[in-house]
């Protein structure tokens, strides 16, 4: 996987975060349809936020997401931006959510990756549904 630098008028970055997050108590909801969606608005948010999917794997009780950011984004936003919007609309359109207050724990997994483990990283999350 080349590196890319980020520029902006202000900086130059080179930001991955690894993220691993679960749905409340660990229930296995993200499958078949409801998973096909969650990427969807993965993919949205991560697009009108301007980061990059360098990986997502989605297991059906957590998340593997692997994210090249700007500076300007913690984690912690980045997170609050995915599990609030996606835990909304996925209650909103799957009846079997709706009874839910909310998808998502509040805790998470974050580690940042240095430019000679992305790659590993990389494999590491894409691998993920062939474990078995």
């Amino acid at each position: 996987m080349e590196q890319e630098y980020r520029r902006t008028k202000t900086t130059v970055s080179l930001i991955h975060y690894h993220f691993v997050f679960c749905p409340r108590y660990r229930r296995k909801v993200l499958v078949g349809r409801v998973e096909e969606r969650f990427k969807q608005l993965v993919e949205e948010i991560c697009q009108e936020n301007d980061w990059v999917i360098l990986a997502m794997e989605v297991m059906p009780d957590h998340c593997h997401l692997f994210l090249n950011c700007l500076p300007s984004d913690s984690p912690s936003d980045i997170m609050a931006r995915v599990k609030g919007v996606t835990s909304r609309r996925l209650r909103q359109e799957f009846k079997h959510l709706s009874h839910l207050p909310s998808l998502w724990t509040r805790s998470f997994f974050v580690s940042t990756a240095e430019n000679v483990s992305s790659e590993t990283i990389k494999r590491y999350v894409e691998s993920q549904k062939k474990r078995g």
